[in-house]
């Protein structure tokens, strides 16, 4: 009779925690959606006026932030810079120079060009956020001529008419996660 009772007590009690786990959904999401390295995130978005959120959606559709990356095709880091691109970058910012290894390895510095890259993309594309995520992506180039061929036109609601189907995939992940972070940390 007493194990009965015990068996209903944890029944019961099991019940109770999968049914907080169910009700308190912003504890869960926030457990599925995790931010990490959010002071570096902070500092550079506020350095360069670039969204918090956008970044750590791009670091989450890049690497899930899982740092010491390194891409098929050599991207680096947190958030996948190419080599050629980091050196780019170092010379468009006036950055020390940045070796691979430590692009790889450091998390403030991937995301220190990483961010800086993101917003130069927001220049060069009339701070399009959409065609910015598309240039983060498929480079810079390509986005332009799909701009100035008419074959997209930039837009959120036209991200299905992107000719890649990585880069078109790679938006739309990216905006679910940034709006997925704006919604669960609206204090970034």
């Amino acid at each position: 009779m007493r194990w009965l009772l015990k068996k209903r007590v944890f029944l019961v009690l099991l019940i109770g925690f999968i049914g907080m786990l169910f009700l308190n959904s912003d504890w869960m999401a926030r457990w599925m959606y995790p931010v990490q390295y959010r002071e570096d995130i902070r500092a550079s978005a506020s350095n360069y006026k670039v969204d918090p959120h956008l970044v750590a959606a791009i670091i989450r559709a890049e690497t899930n932030f899982s740092n010491g990356k390194v891409s098929s095709k050599g991207a680096l880091g947190l958030m996948q810079i190419m080599p050629d691109t980091a050196d780019w970058i170092v010379e468009k910012a006036g950055f020390e120079k940045v070796t691979p290894d430590i692009l790889k390895h450091r998390p403030d510095v991937s995301i220190e060009i990483g961010t800086w890259y993101l917003q130069s993309l927001h220049k060069q594309f009339g701070q399009n956020k959409i065609a910015a995520i598309a240039a983060y992506n498929a480079g810079p180039g390509n986005v332009r001529k799909w701009l100035d061929s008419g074959r997209w036109d930039g837009r959120e609601e036209t991200v299905s008419l992107i000719p890649f189907g990585e880069t078109r995939h790679y938006v739309q992940k990216v905006i679910y996660y940034y709006n997925k972070y704006k919604d669960l940390y609206p204090e970034m």
